[in-house]
């Protein structure tokens, strides 16, 4: 789910798109194909639930909307995101009370 990159880390992402509110809802999967589940409220339409998602993981984070990059699956409920200068063990303080 979370790797370290050069950048910072990687986070693998399972989106719910048309949720009512936008909040993470836990692990969907298990092992090192787990990924995060994040329901959001934008539709899947022209990529504005994936605008969400960026927005939603810079607030998370506390960083500005450029240090967070969706860097594959685009179309796909499975992303990853490229969340830079943050470590592994940031990720997991912020994340603890989901896992």
């Amino acid at each position: 789910m979370i790797r370290a990159t050069a950048a910072g880390i990687t986070l693998a992402v399972r989106a719910q798109p048309g949720a009512k509110k936008t909040a993470i809802t836990g692990i969907y999967g298990e092992g090192a194909a787990a990924q995060l589940k994040i329901a959001v409220q934008s539709p899947p339409v022209d990529g504005r639930a994936n605008q969400a998602i960026v927005a939603f993981l810079a607030e998370t984070f506390n960083l500005p909307r450029s240090g967070v990059e969706l860097i594959s699956g685009d179309s796909s409920r499975s992303k990853v995101f490229l969340l830079r200068g943050v470590t592994i063990q940031q990720a997991q303080s912020i994340l603890a009370p989901t896992s």
